[in-house]
């Protein structure tokens, strides 16, 4: 075996001389390893902070307004296949919401956040979205007996510094 032994010229090199038994050099082995490891964390986290600073990944806001009676057919057509077509193209759903609170005679609204690497992959997103075959199809198909929507807002925004999504 050509493996090194923890002599006592050996353990100096690695600061844990004079030991005065094996407590001692575990404590000071542990010690290290923990200031290895805090090391480490404080790269990764750097690092990752670091990626997120330069990173032009941006939410969307999306508030869809339906047409009376027509909520449920939105939220079966989001759910069968606008979810899925987003995530095909490189749009990230992040969550939906349906307004619990609603006056008389208001149809609820459907608000959703998702997120895209830039502004400019939005837009290249959304215009593949448009030309999708699949999702020209589940229109067409979720319209036949009226639109769903009347007004849609979109808002992009980008996270605060001291979010915890980003």
């Amino acid at each position: 075996m050509g493996g090194r032994v923890l002599d006592a010229p050996n353990i100096a090199l690695l600061g844990l001389a004079p030991l005065q038994s094996p407590s001692e050099m575990i404590k000071k082995l542990s010690a290290l390893f923990l200031a290895l490891c805090a090391s480490a964390a404080f790269f990764a986290t750097t690092a990752s902070a670091a990626h997120h600073e330069s990173h032009d990944r941006v939410f969307e806001l999306r508030i869809y307004y339906p047409h009376p009676g027509k909520i449920d057919d939105l939220l079966t057509r989001f759910r069968d296949h606008t979810c899925g077509i987003f995530e095909r193209l490189g749009i990230e759903n992040i969550g939906y919401w349906v307004e619990s609170e609603v006056e008389d005679g208001e149809e609820p609204k459907l608000y959703y956040v998702i997120a895209h690497e830039s502004r400019d992959a939005a837009s290249a997103a959304w215009g593949k979205f448009r030309d999708d075959e699949e999702w020209k199809s589940a229109y067409a198909k979720s319209i036949e007996n009226g639109r769903l929507v009347q007004k849609v807002d979109s808002i992009f925004m980008n996270p605060a510094d001291f979010s915890a999504i980003k």
